[in-house]
């Protein structure tokens, strides 16, 4: 069983209240919370020292990229950013100064996008450093974009240039909150998907949350 397949697993039949628009399978949760006109948007990611980064890492770009994988789930759904809560899982030999240079790493972010970092956890894990993001956000009814969204005859579009995470380009990627919002006032988007683990692997996501193929033209995907 791979990680697709668990995560289907442990999806189904999960509890919803009367508030879930959509649960487990997008990029974010979105909830009617009873805000006039606006979805609420909910989402959490972690990261994991040997996983995501490494221990020569600058401790603020590990910080970042905590922040910024959230982000671009928020940037996934049309969204725009509020509020966050940080939890971190600390080694029993953890430096103080790195950590406060994580959460330098963090700071930069928020305040960059406006998001405010109103509290977390903190607990011990022996053998590495885990940091998780959660964070809620807020989109327009009618312009919140779901993956189940995809139709044939869809054209796909990515927002940069793809690789580069063996140069460190994961540590320093820029959330797309701008440009999810764009697109969503200016254009009809269908779905949109948040690109963490690679084409092949998130528009597998996307095609089968839409019930639909894709055709990839090697010479037209830009590379880094």
């Amino acid at each position: 069983m791979d990680e697709i397949e668990l995560i289907q697993k442990l999806s189904r039949d999960l509890p919803k209240t009367a508030e879930v628009i959509t649960g487990a399978g997008d990029d974010c949760a979105v909830l009617d919370v009873g805000i006039p006109g606006y979805y609420q948007l909910f989402k959490t990611d972690a990261v994991v020292e040997g996983v995501h980064f490494d221990s020569s890492a600058s401790p603020e770009k590990v910080g970042y990229k905590a922040l910024a994988r959230a982000l671009s789930d928020i940037a996934a759904m049309g969204g725009r950013a509020g509020s966050a809560i940080v939890t971190l899982g600390l080694p029993q030999a953890f430096d103080p100064a790195y950590i406060e240079s994580v959460y330098s790493g963090l700071r930069r972010l928020a305040e960059s996008v406006k998001v405010a970092i109103v509290g977390g956890e903190t607990v011990r894990n022996p053998e590495r450093l885990i940091l998780s993001v959660a964070l809620v956000g807020s989109v327009p009814q009618g312009k919140c974009v779901l993956r189940s969204g995809a139709q044939p005859g869809d054209a796909i579009f990515v927002s940069g240039e793809l690789g580069g995470s063996i140069e460190g380009k994961h540590l320093e990627f820029k959330p797309r909150l701008e440009e999810g919002e764009w697109l969503t006032e200016h254009f009809g988007i269908h779905a949109m998907i948040d690109l963490s683990d690679g084409l092949a692997g998130d528009l597998r996501h996307l095609t089968r949350a839409g019930g639909v193929g894709a055709e990839l033209l090697t010479n037209a995907i830009p590379i880094s």
